[in-house]
């Protein structure tokens, strides 16, 4: 396997009890921002979850840095999950923590820095996202786009090599989706994590993809692996092309 692959998706078989994908396989790079793409219930965030090592595919393997997400030894799994850190869709903040707090769990779960160390490290993590000045609020009292930025900032946390995002567009306006893609890109260039984001927004999709694969809930396949613009300009079915045309059916 080539030294920049970071993480390998093989014959994969999504969905819990049935599967809603079958056979997908690609590869991601070191330093990519890779996009999973396509249409409302078409398995993007159940395949993020098995990357994720919250749900095991049914069938097939990933790998993160080379180390079994499922399957292996508790030792390989252990360290392939602390690999990655991800952000929820919602953000997922604890509502009775204050941001400081919530982006401090991870390293008061995972380390054994002292409260000090921690709490500095955390303050950097959200002057990273530009919520320093927001240290001491409750999720509560921050707007939708804060959240996210908050919730990137705890994925950040432990300083992975892979980010995981889940919609981070969703729900937000223009002005602040576009914010949140050159905060994406920054962290990329900054701190040189690979980052794998499940989304549908074309916006996005051409401000920070470098490449994607586009999934279809009617055959339960990848259709297409690419960068963004090539599956625009040349798209291999009709189903590619609607997506990026914005073509509705009649």
């Amino acid at each position: 396997m080539p030294d920049d692959i970071v993480i390998t998706v093989d014959n994969v078989c999504a969905g819990y009890d049935v599967p809603v994908l079958e056979g997908i396989s690609f590869n991601v790079r070191r330093g990519e921002i890779f996009a999973i793409l396509g249409g409302s219930g078409c398995g993007k965030s159940t395949l993020l979850k098995h990357m994720a090592g919250l749900t095991p595919p049914l069938a097939g393997e990933i790998r993160l840095m080379g180390d079994p997400v499922t399957g292996g030894s508790q030792a390989d799994r252990a360290r392939a999950l602390r690999h990655f850190g991800m952000a929820y869709q919602s953000g997922a903040l604890f509502g009775s923590m204050t941001l400081l707090e919530n982006v401090s769990l991870p390293l008061e779960s995972f380390t054994d820095l002292p409260r000090d160390a921690r709490c500095l490290l955390a303050e950097m993590k959200l002057e990273l996202v530009g919520l320093k000045e927001y240290a001491s609020f409750f999720p509560a009292e921050i707007s939708g786009g804060m959240k996210k930025r908050a919730a990137i900032a705890r994925a950040m946390a432990l300083d992975p090599e892979i980010l995981l995002l889940d919609e981070p567009s969703a729900g937000l306006d223009p002005v602040t989706s576009a914010g949140l893609d050159r905060l994406i890109l920054r962290i990329r260039d900054l701190q040189g994590v690979t980052v794998v984001m499940v989304t549908h927004e074309l916006a996005s999709i051409f401000a920070v993809a470098g490449r994607c694969i586009m999934l279809d809930k009617p055959s339960r396949s990848m259709l297409a692996e690419g960068r963004p613009s090539e599956l625009r300009d040349n798209p291999p079915c009709a189903a590619v092309r609607a997506f990026f045309n914005r073509e509705g059916k009649d």
